[in-house]
Parts: structure tokens; sequence; C-alpha cells
């Protein structure tokens, strides 16, 4: 009797077991999982645009965005959001980044991002050839839409930040809000796209995940050619930190 109910329970327990093994190997192959995520959402969109298809998700986002946001006190902050993806903007970024980094080739690392990144767009906007929304743009804007190329080199510039954010800084509460600040910005860009009527939602969108393919690889390829690995002590230092605190 007690030999059954100890298989009984070993068969309850397995499935747990099998859920939890799942779990830790989505999370030690987190990147690899993202960018498969990406590349699927991506060809979907693709593939509906190349149809010439209406998507979904577009007419979602005008009668969302465009019918139901705009307002005249908005549009100036939606152009502002929009600006910190123009070349003039991102190279003062990069010279801030020059000033005031404590790792002098970080802003060659993020130049040399951006600037890839944005010759990947030019290529996909080249090979694709979607047109712009007609009659909604409150802005002048010229070629073709799809992927978003604000949306793109916001993500790409913004992204590989918040990633060196993360792995470089040492204060925990500094690493979070700037994490969240460098995540949040490219969203606001690419609302400020469907906003200004010169994308639709899914060039926004297609924009992120190709974007974020590219940092999966290029902070894996062309990063350990600029930076140096983080400080393997940096959770200890955080650690004793926090330990000290509560001393006190």
């Amino acid at each position: 009797m007690k030999d059954t109910n100890t298989e009984h329970k070993s068969a309850r327990r397995e499935p747990r077991t099998v859920l939890a093994q799942l779990g830790e190997l989505l999370v030690a192959h987190r990147a690899l999982v993202l960018v498969a995520v990406c590349l699927a959402v991506f060809l979907l969109l693709l593939s509906e645009v190349l149809r010439g298809e209406a998507v979904r998700i577009d007419t979602w986002a005008h009668w969302l965005i465009v019918d139901h946001l705009r307002a005249d006190w908005l549009t100036p902050i939606m152009e502002a959001f929009s600006a910190l993806a123009t070349p003039v903007v991102v190279i003062v970024m990069l010279l801030l980044i020059a000033a005031v980094a404590s790792r002098r080739r970080l802003m060659w690392c993020c130049a040399v991002n951006v600037g890839l990144v944005t010759l990947v767009n030019g290529l996909a906007k080249l090979l694709v050839q979607r047109q712009r929304p007609e009659g909604i743009a409150l802005v002048v804007e010229h070629g073709f839409s799809f992927p978003s190329g604000h949306s793109m080199a916001a993500c790409a510039f913004f992204g590989l930040l918040a990633w060196y954010v993360w792995r470089y800084e040492s204060d925990r509460r500094r690493r979070a809000l700037l994490t969240v600040v460098f995540c949040a910005l490219p969203v606001l860009v690419g609302i400020s796209r469907i906003y200004l009527g010169v994308h639709y939602a899914s060039d926004v969108l297609g924009g992120f995940c190709a974007s974020l393919i590219w940092l999966a690889l290029y902070t894996k390829v062309a990063v350990p050619l600029f930076l140096d690995a983080p400080s393997q002590n940096r959770g200890s230092n955080v650690a004793n930190v926090a330990s000290a605190r509560r001393r006190a």
C-alpha cells in the first residue's frame, strides 16, 4: 500500500519537475528564445505586408492612436519623441556618452551599432518597398515604410544602452531606473511614428523585432571587440553593500 502511495506522489511531482526543467532551460537560453519569437513575428508581419493585406494591428492602432489620441497639445510632444531617433540627436547623445562614460570605447560601440542597423533598415526597405500611410501624416517623410527606421534605430541605440547598464552598473537602483528608461524610449518613439501618421503599427513592430534580433547578434559578436567583460565581483559587491546597510 505504501509503495502505491509513493508511486502516486512521484507521478504528481514528475510534471512539476518537467515544467521546472523547461523553465530553467528557457531562462538559460532566453536570448535564443527572444530571437525565435521576434523572427516569427517579423516573418508573419512581412508575409502580410508582401501580400498587400490589411494588417489587423494597423487598424487597431489607427483607431486608438490616430482617431482617439491625437490632440493639439500632444503633437509637439510626439514630435520630440520622434526626434530622438534622428541623426542629429543621436550624434549629440553619442558625444554625451563619450563625455560621461567611464569606458571610452562605449561611444564607438554605440556608433557602429546604430550605423550598421541603419544600413540594415535601408536594405530591408528597398527589398519590401511598402508605401507609407496616405492622408494622415502630420509631418513630411520620404522613403518606404517597412520596417520603421526610427523604431529600429531607437531600439538598437537605447536597447544597447539598456543592455550595457544592466550588465555593467553595480548600483541596483540606478541599474533598474536606467534600464526602464532606456527600454521605454524606443516604445515612445514607435508610438510617435504611428501618431504622426508616417508609419503603420506593423512597421513599428517589425522594426522592433528586427532590431532585437540585431542586438542579440551584435552583443554577442561585436560588443566584445569594444568592451571588456563586466567585473565578476559586481554581484558580491552589491550583496556586501546590502548587508552593510542591514547591519547599520
